[in-house]
């Protein structure tokens, strides 16, 4: 008998032990499933973007000037096609969704060493950017947010530690590959990793919800009517969401939250670097941050436990504007490492904040959607931070008012979300 089969072994065993294999509640395999999904999609996708395009400029023939614009072809074209993945997994298997994601990455990065014209070059960031958007961030926090409630914040903060593992793993590795063999010779290899690393777990542990399996999120026993019918998964239609206060200002709140962020992110090497006159120890500041933001993301999603969540977003918006503040003015190797290190909880945890209010908030009934719409609006800030750092940095001739900008982008978001309101407002009002 299929073992995916809505009869088959693991099936039954799901059934007959309310979601319990190996004493384990079965959505932590799921979540740790997530986790090296996101891994991979990250350590050879958002993290490698600026490996492909050093390799595009040095064995391409490409001047910087002229590629400017694919990093942005990327963004722009995961959005956009997130509002499709966001409808697609609420009415099919979330594994087809990701399988698909997973394809179209991998066929594209073996096509690296055909790009010979800019065109291709755009061509070859859109097409990596739709792969990205399906196999990433969208369905894998869509997984999380239908098998846990409870404990959503902790599955989150885990799963979503594959997005930090990937960069310190797979993209030094990646980098080593295409120094070592040349884009040709790396890009077959590192789109067999790319299938090799996804499709199997996606279809051997992820499942796309419990209630497939007779159990409620966290393991909890299925609402049902006064009939035994189970109940639909509660929450606000779409587009009451999308005009909703909350989505409106929390959106504007992660536009400026990561505004400020990956223009930070993009620009760190540059400042720590030029500031001591090493790049081992920019080098170093990069590596610290992406350490600090697993160390972060694992305590955040334990203090979520204890806090709501919107005061915890207001809390790192704050947070972050500070430490911008101090990178502005740091100059000595140790301030610099140390502001990094800090500057790194925030990265980790507003990452995964975004998703977890917007399954608080509007519930699960078009979960999908409405966080696809969100990551859409994002990437006006995720593709601006980094344009707006550097023109910043040419006009100053230096650092100091380009972060000291980003430190108000972050006191935006903090004005943007204390205005939002209770998260639950909404979605009390609907179920009452």
């Amino acid at each position: 008998m299929n073992e995916n089969a809505p009869g088959g072994g693991l099936a039954s065993r799901l059934r007959a032990s309310g979601g319990f294999l190996f004493g384990w509640f079965y959505g932590w395999y799921v979540v740790a499933a997530i986790m090296l999904v996101l891994a991979v999609g990250s350590g050879l996708g958002f993290y490698n973007l600026s490996v492909y395009l050093k390799a595009f400029v040095s064995h391409g023939g490409f001047s910087v000037e002229a590629t400017s614009l694919a990093t942005a072809c990327f963004f722009v074209a995961s959005g956009i096609t997130g509002l499709g993945v966001g409808a697609l997994i609420e009415r099919y298997d979330v594994r087809l969704v990701i399988t698909g994601g997973a394809l179209l990455s991998s066929i594209t990065m073996f096509g690296a060493s055909h790009v010979h014209e800019l065109w291709q070059l755009y061509l070859f960031y859109a097409l990596f950017g739709v792969g990205y958007s399906a196999s990433a961030l969208i369905p894998c926090t869509t997984l999380i947010a239908r098998w846990f409630s409870r404990r959503r914040s902790s599955a989150l903060s885990i799963g979503s530690t594959g997005l930090s593992l990937g960069g310190i793993l797979l993209t030094p590795v990646s980098a080593r590959m295409i120094s070592t063999l040349g884009l040709d010779g790396a890009a077959p290899w590192l789109a067999l990793v790319c299938v090799a690393g996804i499709i199997p777990i996606t279809w051997l542990v992820i499942r796309s919800s419990p209630l497939d399996y007779g159990i409620g999120p966290d393991g909890d026993p299925i609402i049902r009517d006064h009939l035994g019918v189970p109940l639909p998964a509660d929450g606000i239609d779409y587009a009451v969401a999308k005009r909703s206060r909350f989505f409106i200002l929390m959106t504007l709140t992660f536009i400026f939250a990561m505004m400020a962020q990956v223009g930070t992110i993009a620009h760190l090497f540059s400042l720590v670097s030029g500031r001591t006159g090493s790049e081992d120890t920019g080098a170093l500041a990069l590596a610290v941050m992406a350490a600090a933001s697993i160390v972060g993301r694992l305590i955040g999603g334990w203090a979520l436990a204890y806090m709501s969540s919107r005061g915890f977003v207001i809390g790192l918006v704050l947070a972050q504007a500070s430490v911008l503040v101090m990178f502005a003015f740091a100059e000595s190797p140790t301030f610099l490492i140390v502001t990094s290190f800090l500057f790194g909880f925030t990265v980790g945890n507003l990452l995964m904040m975004a998703p977890l209010l917007c399954a608080e908030a509007f519930g699960l009934k078009a979960y999908g959607r409405i966080f696809s719409m969100n990551q859409l609006y994002n990437v006006c800030g995720v593709a601006s931070g980094p344009l707006l750092m550097g023109i910043l940095y040419a006009q100053a001739g230096g650092y100091r008012p380009a972060f000291l900008c980003m430190a108000v982008a972050s006191t935006m978001a903090f004005l943007c979300i204390w205005m939002a309101g209770p998260v639950r407002a909404l979605l009390q009002q609907h179920q009452s």
